[in-house]
């Protein structure tokens, strides 16, 4: 998928957000986030939204606009880490809340299910691993074991369409949404397999 050019990331009301510098992240276009929130229309006012490899933020920051209460965002990269910050800080207006965590995806996972101190589960995960990376699987497990995402929440995974993840246990394929390069499967958790 092309990364696009720098300074042209915009959110559905036209505000303009920082995009991370390089070629660490891959921010998703505009035209898959606007499909997302317009296939979810109705579904994230008042919800817990986690954005797994959160890059820019983008995804957590439309979440925002479209009425989420609260977003927690994990990314690794120091210096998008840092984006995403700006970006979250300048999309959340009170009541609305959100956490940023500088950590790997896969580790930040089990931190979450092991912590002591009680977590409550989130509605609707977006989930943009690096495409070639082979962690699809991988982060569907995780997020099944973890424990993270609420009985009747959605895991909404992005993939390249080229190479979408073969099979993915313990998850049930609600619809498959192919923007170009990429890809958009909307998963829902088998019960009894976390």
């Amino acid at each position: 998928m092309p990364r696009g050019g720098r300074g042209d990331l915009r959110l559905s009301d036209g505000r303009r957000l920082r995009s991370p510098p390089g070629a660490v992240t891959r921010p998703t276009p505009a035209r898959v986030r606007q499909s997302v929130f317009n296939l979810l229309q109705g579904q994230v006012a008042g919800t817990r939204w986690l954005d797994l490899f959160s890059g820019s933020g983008v995804m957590a920051c439309e979440a925002l606009l479209h009425g989420a209460a609260h977003v927690t965002a994990v990314e690794r990269h120091g210096r998008a880490a840092a984006v995403t910050r700006h970006n979250l800080q300048l999309t959340c207006h009170p009541p609305q809340t959100f956490t940023l965590h500088r950590r790997e995806v896969l580790t930040w996972l089990q931190t979450w299910k092991h912590s002591a101190e009680p977590r409550q589960p989130f509605t609707l995960i977006y989930a943009d691993p690096p495409y070639d990376g082979g962690l699809h699987g991988p982060v569907t497990m995780a997020i099944a074991a973890a424990g993270v995402l609420a009985p009747t929440g959605l895991l909404l995974l992005e993939c390249a369409s080229r190479q979408p993840p073969a099979s993915l246990p313990g998850w049930r394929l609600g619809s498959r949404h192919r923007y170009g390069g990429a890809t958009v499967l909307v998963l829902q958790q088998v019960l009894g397999n976390a």
